[in-house]
């Protein structure tokens, strides 16, 4: 695992999300509190795309089937999701998001 220059801190406002690709993955970027995380895009249901769904707190509604993640946690919120989304470390670096992919 290396750690991979994801986006600016400017991109994703706070209480946002924002869709991303880094190191061949879809990523999710969410500023929580001014804290930022990083988690896979694909819900692991049907493969929904997580950065087209609905944050509300910390909690992303995936839009095709209604899964919910923790963005900051990646687990599941029950079904339809089959268990958590694959978190990465994300660190600020200056005014940069990197995580480790």
């Amino acid at each position: 695992m290396a750690m991979t220059k994801i986006c600016n801190i400017n991109d994703v406002q706070k209480g946002k999300m924002k869709g991303f690709a880094a190191g061949g993955k879809k990523l999710l970027v969410s500023n929580i509190d001014g804290k930022f995380y990083c988690i896979d895009s694909t819900c692991n249901h049907r493969g929904g795309p997580l950065q087209d769904g609905d944050l509300e707190g910390n909690i992303v509604t995936c839009p095709w089937h209604g899964a919910q993640f923790d963005v900051c946690t990646g687990k599941a919120h029950g079904p339809p999701a089959t268990g958590p989304v694959n978190v990465h470390k994300t660190e600020v670096k200056g005014s940069e998001v990197w995580a480790d992919l």
